[in-house]
């Protein structure tokens, strides 16, 4: 049986998208794939569907370097709602609890939001797409079913308040810049428990994720209405280079010869005539053309070994 043909266009390059609330990331990618007449795409971490903000879309060999999107840094603005506890952490469920929030000051939430900062043990919410036994824990949750949840640890860079709302239901809003893995809402859930009140995110904005902000993220509707009737081809010049999820990392440039082998999977000798990067080191690599090769690493021996090639 033959391979199945893929339709769309073989485009590379990364969208950055600003996701709206109300959808899913998944929803926000095939709407973005189908604009662009792309015939690969993925997203690179998922937001709720409560959630906003910068969504990095990956097209093609571009896919190919997600997982430094996906293992980079975030930040995110976010409202936690003091007074009230929902099984899933946020205002999109089910409130299980409430308590009066009027006795919590300012003071008290800064003072409690001191534990949270640097490297803490947290523990997934339910409500996660993360597997136990090959289930995702929101499907699980969905049945009513709970099970034990191994804490894992996280950075928290940064974790400032922005602004305090007092009241039987109090608002507390902050700014986090964190690891990989870090569940807002579980930050949420537990400051809300150590003041005695319980919480939920009631609004979360994702303003960074990696190499990307908020002032770089584009509208869908308005990608959409530009595009209009016209051919996919209009809106190319909204993508980013297919490295620039990897653009922080140190850049080599070949001449056409070394690029030629390179781009077959060969090793270069000694490379130590373009002094940058050291042993165990990651690099892009171009050709001086400009032509984005792939990935490499820095030998022990000098040597540069390919270790992501683009197509």
């Amino acid at each position: 049986m033959g391979r199945r043909r893929k339709f769309g266009r073989k485009l590379d390059g990364v969208l950055v998208i600003n996701k709206p609330a109300g959808v899913t990331s998944n929803g926000i990618l095939q709407r973005a794939k189908r604009l662009f007449f792309a015939n690969k795409a993925g997203h690179t971490g998922a937001l709720d569907p409560l959630a906003t903000g910068v969504l990095p879309l990956c097209f093609g060999e571009a896919t190919k370097f997600s997982q430094y999107l996906l293992d980079a840094d975030k930040a995110y603005r976010s409202i936690f709602e003091l007074g009230v506890v929902s099984d899933t952490a946020d205002a999109d469920g089910d409130i299980l609890q409430e308590t009066s929030a009027a006795q919590i000051t300012q003071a008290a939430v800064e003072e409690a939001m001191q534990a949270f900062r640097g490297e803490i043990d947290q523990v997934p919410p339910m409500y996660s797409a993360l597997k136990v036994n090959g289930q995702p824990l929101y499907k699980l949750a969905r049945q009513g079913i709970e099970v034990e949840r191994k804490a894992r640890t996280v950075t928290i860079h940064s974790y400032e308040l922005l602004s305090f709302e007092a009241g039987e239901r109090a608002y507390v809003e902050v700014e986090i810049h964190c690891t990989k893995g870090t569940y807002v809402r579980s930050l949420a859930a537990d400051l809300g428990e150590v003041l005695g009140v319980g919480a939920r995110v009631k609004t979360l904005h994702r303003i960074q994720s990696g190499a990307f902000d908020e002032s770089q993220a584009l509208d869908l509707d308005e990608l959409e209405a530009e595009r209009g009737e016209q051919l996919a081809e209009v809106l190319d010049y909204h993508l980013q280079p297919m490295d620039a999820p990897v653009a922080s990392l140190p850049k080599i440039d070949l001449d056409e010869d070394g690029a030629f082998y390179f781009g077959r999977g060969q090793r270069l000798m000694d490379i130590r005539v373009y002094q940058i990067g050291d042993e165990g080191d990651t690099v892009r690599v171009f050709e001086e053309s400009g032509r984005f090769l792939g990935l490499a690493q820095i030998t022990d021996d000098g040597c540069l070994a390919p270790k992501r090639l683009v197509v």
